[in-house]
Order: structure tokens, then sequence, then C-alpha cells
């Protein structure tokens, strides 16, 4: 998932050559499950990536505000839930300072983010859903079969990619799943 970031995000904003991954490091103590393939991705597409760990608004706005000043530079939102709970802090702070940025899911991209790229919630609660009725009628947790996401969702805001200056590739916006305009 995260190297797919970087590369959208480069596909996106191709003058890219800086990507701050943001997240709190309190409720998203997984985020180094995708530091390696974001940094492997990135090496390869000549981006640098650093880390900006927020743990509130205040350092939610000097982490864009950071950002913002860096020539080439964009931002990769974890998934995280407290950048969950502030994304219409982020989606203004982004659009602002002209940041672009890639969230993790698609509620970001209807009130103004750029692009996201995550699992479909949808699909994985009506899975989960499959296996709390096969456990009431019996059937042991332990004997099912772990799942992984089999469903990701592309969504690019049109509106904001104008805001931003940047033209979405006609190949990205051929694979997305919505496309607002």
């Amino acid at each position: 998932m995260g190297s797919k970031w970087v590369q959208i995000l480069k596909e996106i904003a191709p003058q890219t050559k800086h990507t701050t991954v943001m997240l709190n490091p309190d409720v998203a103590p997984y985020y180094r499950m995708y530091m390696s393939s974001m940094e492997f991705a990135a090496s390869s597409l000549e981006v640098e990536i650093s880390e900006a760990h927020v743990r509130s608004r205040v350092e939610v706005e000097a982490a864009i505000s950071t950002i913002a000043n860096q020539p080439a530079s964009a931002l990769i939102v974890m998934s995280d839930p407290f950048l969950g709970i502030h994304r219409d802090l982020i989606i203004a702070l982004t659009a602002k300072y002209l940041v672009p940025a890639i969230y993790p899911y698609r509620l970001f991209v209807p009130e103004g983010g750029l692009i996201s790229y995550g699992v479909d919630i949808v699909d994985i609660h009506r899975r989960a859903a499959n296996y709390v009725d096969r456990i009431l009628k019996g059937e042991s947790a332990a004997d099912l079969p772990v799942q992984t996401p089999s469903k990701y969702e592309l969504d690019i805001n049109l509106k904001t990619a104008k805001a931003l200056g940047l033209s979405v590739p006609p190949t990205l916006l051929a694979t997305a799943d919505e496309v607002i305009e």
C-alpha cells in the first residue's frame, strides 16, 4: 500500500522530490510496516521520504506549513484515527498551502482532498459480517482463515487538482473508481 501511495502521488504531482508521511505514532504504531515499501518506491522514483509525527492540531498545521516551504513537496496522510478526526483541518491546510496530498480513504476526496487510494471499507464490512454470521452459527473464530483486503479504491478530485495547478494524467483518470469534478 505504501509504495502505491508514493507512486500515485508522483504520477499526479510529477514535480515531487520530497514526500512527508504524516501520522500520529501514538495511535498508528503500525506505520513502520508501510515505511519500508514507501522508502523503496521513493528511491526508485527519486523522491525523498520523511516523517512528521503529529499529536495536536497545532502540530498538524506546523507540519503542513513546513512541507509547503519545501519546494516540490507532497504529503501522504497515513491511515490513523487522529488524522481521520482532523481531516477537515488537513484538507483546508493542504488547500491553503497548495500541498498535493494522498489520503488513505475515499471520504477525504469529496471534502476537498486531492486523491485517495485505499481499501474499500464497505467491502471489508460486508466480508466481516459474513464472519460474524459464521461465528454466531457456531464456527470457531480460530478456524476461520485470515483475509486480506481484495478491493481497493482510487478517487480523484479534479477541482482540487486544478486549484493545485495539477493536470491529472489520463491513465490515472481511467483507473479511478470515482472522479469528482
